[in-house]
């Protein structure tokens, strides 16, 4: 049997089904409805990392917001596993004022033993305050912690710099 005597021996009326008289309708899509009887699959993505991926972009939207002068430079802090790393920066200029981390020779010092990356931590906001006197620096526009954690060291390098006046007490 053809496929069009299919299509006709499949043929109903609506009043067959529903009880009133209406035009029969066919069972198999004609040639205008097969166009739109085959859709495209629907494809959703998932973003990969979403978390770790969300404090970059955060911290990139801030960078965008404040950016810092030569009078008041924005204050980068990174804190990786075992460091800690400082900034001050002059993004009109795109300059560093000033750049600490507690693997610098001069902020661990040479005595035995080592001191520990909390108190080279200390040390690092304290050479950071020292570098702020000497350049006439009064505020800072924003305190940038690039994504991380408020920890020990983030804790102990904190300290100098509220004294100071630069970061409200928490």
């Amino acid at each position: 049997m053809s496929l069009t005597k299919a299509a006709a021996a499949l043929q109903f009326n609506a009043c067959d089904f529903f009880g009133t008289n209406a035009k029969p309708f066919n069972l198999l899509p004609s040639q205008t409805q097969r166009r739109s009887f085959f859709l495209k699959p629907l494809v959703v993505e998932a973003r990969a990392n979403a978390r770790t991926e969300s404090a970059k972009i955060r911290n990139r939207r801030i960078q965008k917001k404040f950016n810092g002068t030569p009078t008041k430079p924005r204050l980068s802090v990174f804190c990786s596993d075992k460091q800690l790393y400082a900034m001050l920066v002059d993004d009109q200029n795109k300059k560093c004022l000033f750049y600490g981390s507690t693997l610098q020779q001069s902020i661990r010092g040479n005595g035995n033993p080592p001191c520990s990356t909390i108190e080279a931590a200390e040390r690092v906001g304290e050479e950071l305050i020292k570098t702020c006197i000497a350049l006439n620096i009064t505020e800072i526009s924003s305190y940038d912690l690039n994504g991380s954690r408020r920890g020990e060291r983030m804790q102990a390098f904190e300290i100098p710099i509220s004294r100071h006046g630069f970061l409200q007490q928490r």
